[in-house]
């Protein structure tokens, strides 16, 4: 945890380096709005400071609709996402992070109770956009396509939309009803879901549905293999399979003692997924140690909560019967892990192997123009387009990290992009600005942090069944935990500027409308820049305003 800062008052200096008192002005302030670390950060592309600072102010329906123009499945991303924004939030550096997925997670569970709809943006515009797979890039592809006058029809093999955010997160992660709703608002949109349709000829069904457009998002559902010799061997499941059964009410008996082979978060959920289904002991055995495995450290702390042991630095070597061959293993200077020759046995009623996923893309490889990689992946252009004019994909299927929050930003990139294409056109977005990071801002006050921002239930009640395992925020906790929010570099109209402000050069426009700097009586001094806590003002050089 980070320890907390004891004096974050800045010393004012209005003269020096910063600036000049006098007849001759070297340099002058300006205001500006920066990148936050918090949206540099998000996969989706979020407007985080925007809509948090909707929600400090109870403007909660504002909020939400502010946070859906990114991302249209916010109770889902509340609830799932792995918050690299609450990574890179300069309060880390104070107290703690802002808990913004908690107070996403408020918003959508207040938009389903109070049936909160998405609304057009344009007209029809009478192109048609076919999107094979429903699940995270799909829906959100399908999403922004709709609100710009697209017609959206989605084609998915399984029996209920979702895809790996229903088949590959167990309900006590996502709870089904929540999911449920968040896909039924984008319906009502007006994007069509056709179930249990897996598509098999491409291009037949884009010509026989007369589509302008294809958007591939079929994700990564299917487990790799790994070659462990076996005799004989003990009962062998792939994680994928597993955690779809239990989602499906379908889950298979396991046995009393099950080892997880595998150290990505798929490991975790499938060994917490056998916790509840009945096992009395579940290992989970990687190669490497704790330092160098690819789930986050806060799935691993929480499988260790519910009673799931990890073997660190193990490989399974063989398999015999109910026997595993456990060889240890030992980091090398590089960090790889190299095998010692040290065997111990483990038996085990079942082993579940969970080393990765991979596309089941076999039925795209008559498609012209579609280039794949050695594991099956789609490849891809910058503006998500494949090969094949007119065809593009995301999520999983594509070459790039794995998440429900990146297979969104997915579907909504793909999204700007096949709407410039269908126009003739090339979607060319804005660079960022600059980062606002903490050495900008100017902290002398601050709200202290909640306790908690997040209840959790006692661990007998988790394991008890697949119950969501996590409390959202009530209303007085979402809305102190939004006004936490520094609004990092952008002005929120503090007036420390224009109180500071020794020549009265700083003009206010009134409630939303921002200030004015009157460089007629600005001597540069630079007081407002050194008061400006969220890092919105800076000094320019003189010559710039007469540019």
């Amino acid at each position: 945890m980070s320890t907390r800062l004891r004096d974050l008052t800045p010393l004012i200096v209005p003269s020096g380096s910063r600036g000049s008192t006098g007849p001759v002005r070297s340099q002058h302030p300006a205001y500006v709005t920066l990148t936050p670390p918090c949206q540099a950060a998000c996969p989706a592309g979020e407007n985080i400071r925007a809509w948090l600072s909707l929600a400090q102010d109870g403007r909660y329906r504002q909020a939400w609709e502010k946070l859906t123009e990114d991302n249209p499945m916010p109770a889902v991303h509340g609830r799932v996402c792995y918050h690299p924004c609450e990574t890179g939030c300069n309060r880390a550096e104070v107290d703690s992070a802002l808990s913004i997925h908690a107070v996403e997670r408020f918003l959508g569970d207040m938009a389903t109770r109070e049936g909160w709809a998405f609304h057009r943006l344009r007209d029809a515009t009478g192109k048609r956009v076919l999107i094979v797979g429903a699940g995270p890039a799909g829906l959100s592809a399908a999403y922004h396509l709709a609100r710009i006058g697209h017609e959206v029809e989605i084609r998915e093999a399984g029996p209920v939309a979702g895809g790996m955010m229903h088949f590959g997160i167990p309900a006590y992660r996502m709870p089904r009803a929540e999911l449920a709703a968040d896909v039924a608002r984008i319906e009502a949109l007006g994007v069509r879901i056709t179930l249990n349709h897996k598509v098999t000829d491409l291009m037949a069904e884009k010509t026989a549905g007369g589509f302008d457009a294809v958007f591939l998002a079929i994700g990564a559902g299917m487990g790799k293999r790994v070659e462990i010799p076996a005799r004989d061997a003990a009962r062998v499941l792939d994680a994928v399979k597993l955690l779809r059964d239990t989602s499906s009410a379908a889950p298979p008996m396991l046995g009393r003692r099950v080892v997880i082979y595998g150290g990505g978060n798929t490991a975790m959920d499938a060994a917490r997924t056998a916790k509840r289904l009945g096992a009395t002991e579940t290992i989970i055995v990687y190669r490497r140690d704790r330092d160098h495995m690819p789930a986050h450290g806060f799935e691993a702390d929480e499988a260790l909560e519910e009673g799931v042991k990890i073997r660190w630095l193990s490989t399974i070597k063989e398999i015999s019967g109910s026997d595993l061959q456990i060889e240890r293993m030992e980091l090398d200077s590089e960090g790889r892990p190299q095998p010692t020759g040290e065997i111990e046995t483990l038996s085990a009623d079942a082993l579940v192997l969970a080393v990765g996923q991979q596309s089941d893309s076999g039925f795209l490889q008559a498609v012209p123009g579609l280039a794949f990689t050695p594991d099956g992946a789609v490849v891809i252009g910058p503006d998500m387009q494949t090969g094949a004019a007119g065809i593009f994909a995301g999520g999983d299927m594509v070459p790039a990290q794995q998440s429900v929050t990146i297979s969104t930003g997915h579907g909504k990139l793909a999204a700007r992009h096949i709407d410039a294409w269908l126009s003739g056109g090339a979607h060319r977005p804005e660079p960022p600005a600059p980062l606002a990071g903490f050495s900008r801002l100017n902290l002398p006050v601050y709200a202290d942090a909640l306790q908690s921002a997040e209840r959790r239930l006692a661990e007998a009640a988790r394991l008890g069944g697949f119950q969501e395992i996590i409390k959202g925020l009530t209303t007085r906790e979402a809305r102190y935990e939004a006004q936490r929010c520094y609004s990092c570099g952008q002005c929120y109209e503090c007036d420390n500027c224009f109180a500071a402000c020794p020549e009265q050069a700083i003009v206010k426009h009134g409630p939303g409308r921002g200030y004015r700097i009157e460089l007629t009586k600005c001597t540069g001094c630079a007081s407002c820049v050194a008061q400006c806590p969220c890092g919105a003002m800076e000094l320019m050089p003189e010559e710039t305003s007469h540019a």
